[in-house]
């Protein structure tokens, strides 16, 4: 066994000019930071390796000059390959001054690119990014006038019509984790996200490459947990143990044991936001959340959504994620952004975009830079400065809702909320909605044709996508149509009836937003799905009181399944269920004549072990199943296999 444990130095001499260096992090999380430097140090001084073409997806920096911003010289690239450039504006000025060969790829795309290379396959096939910049038939995602090669393609395969990114072989990967020991078996318990850490270095491996792992510290053979090796030795080449200041859990700041999982933390103390145009828009997006939704929060303005939830006391009703692998949790916010508070799993990045590009994501909150009329949107490129799409693409173009968040001017706005009207101060000095954007992050065509709900959200007003163009559905009290939006527009939307924005987003005190949330109508209430021959009922946080609100089921009920024409299997959800004593004989003797007449199997889940008691007493007297499982895949598995 050769030794792998190496000093950055050492580990550096590897690479050579020509090289393609694939560089592990995701913003300001988990950034490589002792191998970067250590490279850079070593091109300053000898001006070697030079022409390196570089590989990363969730731009490994802080904005300014730390992580990949290191590798930002002349001469050290060629070409590079990157989903999101906000964080490495030194690369990304390069790209834009055509200094070097650049490409804007969508970072989900990049994420599962990176399997394909371990797999030995030429590219990725993938709808994502059809009709956006990606797409040749616009730009093909190139930056700058230096680019000229077609790494994407338009092709149709079993009749749909995809995008072929091709993929190229990794000669050298930097990847980071928490410990390592002596045979390279690497654990990841101190860091943020797991990102592509491994589907990285099996790229890199099976590309013929080397792999380079940085880690805080070094454990005795065999005694790592098997369970909790994320990359297994056979992997790695090469072990840097980084010096503490390289090996931040951040860029941003100290280690916080919340974003490990080490700990969970309170969410109550979290500080209501100041009423003000931010807070405003958020809790309009925040009236899009829906009971047992899965929901996607962009950097910026549409993290406000998850603080109005906080605040709302809903957060429990849905489970937040985000695109480096995130599903539940309080998501972090500003440099943070990519960590979570108190999440309930952290998975691989590529995992993560297997199932929002599924269609996984039930509502999806972005930000809103630049509008044209057909509602195409533009977050990516201004002028010089380039932004990139990173999880954008993926996210909007699958997401069974959109909702995109921002101000309704920039530069220099100022609004006052008074008296439950909102007030302009001072205008913005740049118009959002334009006749013609720079760049198509998001198509709206596309989108209308896949009949996606689109909502534009900005704090004096709101649109909605139609297959004609944006419509004009909502305006915020003290607003003038004609002086505060149309005169600020450089098109006129589609107006028909606009109604006035809830009063509530106006005044200071609480919503009351989980009343709302869980007043859900019966008839949304129950759906059928055909294909499965499953009716599924959400009954999630509803309140069973009188012999009325029995009747008003046994009637949605018979509304849904008389049509149908035979019996069918239900799942019902009982979580938060509430039914007073005095109507549980009724709710009982409604469930059997229902049971009777319309259904095959009754599946009921619910984690209250109370609710499971009460309302299996109840039912077994009424000669019913008495049996309410825990999880809605226990339920789910027990109709269909009726």
């Amino acid at each position: 066994m050769r030794k792998k444990v190496v000093s950055a130095a050492e580990a550096i001499a590897i690479l050579r000019d020509g090289d393609t260096l694939c560089c592990s992090g995701f913003g300001s999380n988990g950034v490589p930071v002792e191998l970067i430097l250590a490279l850079e140090q070593r091109f300053l001084e000898t001006g070697s390796p030079k022409d390196l073409t570089l590989l990363f997806g969730g731009g490994p920096g802080d904005g300014a000059g730390g992580g990949v911003n290191h590798l930002g010289h002349e001469g050290m690239l060629k070409r590079v390959i990157g989903g999101h450039y906000g964080l490495v504006p030194k690369v990304g000025q390069l790209a834009m001054q055509s200094k070097i060969e650049a490409y804007n790829l969508p970072l989900g795309v990049i994420s599962h690119m990176y399997r394909d290379i371990a797999c030995g396959l030429p590219g990725t096939a993938s709808k994502v990014g059809l009709g956006t910049f990606v797409d040749p038939r616009l730009e093909g995602g190139k930056i700058g006038s230096k680019t000229t090669e077609n790494i994407v393609e338009v092709i149709k395969l079993g009749g749909q019509e995809l995008l072929y990114y091709k993929t190229l072989p990794i000669s050298v990967c930097f990847i980071r984790a928490t410990t390592a020991d002596a045979e390279g078996n690497l654990t990841m318990e101190r860091e943020t996200l797991t990102q592509d850490t491994l589907a990285i270095a099996t790229a890199t491996r099976n590309s013929g490459g080397l792999v380079i792992a940085q880690v805080e510290r070094i454990a005795e053979r065999g005694t790592l947990n098997p369970r909790r090796v994320k990359v297994p030795g056979i992997l790695v080449d090469c072990v840097v143990v980084a010096q503490p200041e390289n090996h931040p859990q951040n860029l941003g700041g100290a280690y916080n044991p919340a974003f490990s999982a080490e700990v969970r933390v309170p969410l109550d103390a979290l500080e209501p936001m100041p009423l003000d145009e931010r807070k405003v828009i958020a809790r309009r997006a925040a009236f899009e959340l829906l009971p047992n939704s899965v929901v996607n929060l962009g950097i910026g303005m549409p993290e406000g959504v998850a603080a109005v939830a906080n605040e709302e006391k809903i957060l429990k009703y849905m489970t937040l994620t985000a695109e480096p692998g995130l599903i539940g949790g309080m998501p972090a916010s500003g440099m943070n952004f990519g960590a979570a508070t108190n999440p309930d799993a952290v998975i691989d990045m590529n995992q993560q975009f297997d199932f929002y590009d599924g269609g996984g994501l039930d509502l999806a909150c972005l930000g809103l830079a630049e509008c044209d009329p057909l509602g195409s949107i533009n977050v990516s490129r201004f002028g010089p400065k380039l932004a990139g799409a990173g999880g954008f693409i993926n996210i909007t173009q699958n997401s069974r809702t959109v909702v995109f968040v921002g101000t309704f001017t920039a530069g220099g706005l100022k609004i006052a909320v008074e008296n439950g009207a909102l007030k302009i101060l001072q205008e913005g000095r740049a118009k959002k909605f334009v006749n013609k954007i720079e760049q198509v992050t998001f198509s709206g065509p596309y989108a209308a044709r896949n009949g996606q709900n689109v909502l534009y959200v900005t704090e004096r007003c709101v649109f909605a996508l139609t297959p004609q163009g944006l419509e004009l559905i909502e305006v915020a009290p003290g607003i003038d149509i004609d002086r505060d939006i149309l005169a600020h527009m450089a098109f006129k939307p589609i107006i028909n009836n606009p109604k006035l924005m809830d009063a509530r987003l106006f005044l200071p005190e609480p919503m009351q937003l989980k009343d709302l949330l869980l007043s859900i109508s019966l008839v949304d209430r129950m759906q059928y799905e055909a294909a499965k021959g499953i009716a599924f009922y959400n009954f999630q946080g509803l309140c069973v009181r009188s012999k009325k609100d029995v009747e008003d089921i046994r009637h949605a009920t018979e509304t849904l399944c008389r049509p149908i024409g035979h019996k069918i299997a239900v799942v019902v959800n009982y979580d938060d269920f509430q039914i007073d004593e005095a109507v549980v004989d009724d709710y009982s003797a409604m469930v059997r004549q229902l049971t009777d007449q319309f259904y095959t199997n009754v599946s009921r889940y619910t984690t209250s072990a109370f609710m499971r008691l009460k309302l299996g007493e109840a039912l077994e007297k009424r000669g019913l199943s008495a049996h309410i499982y825990e999880t809605p895949q226990e339920a789910i598995a027990s109709a269909a296999g009726n």
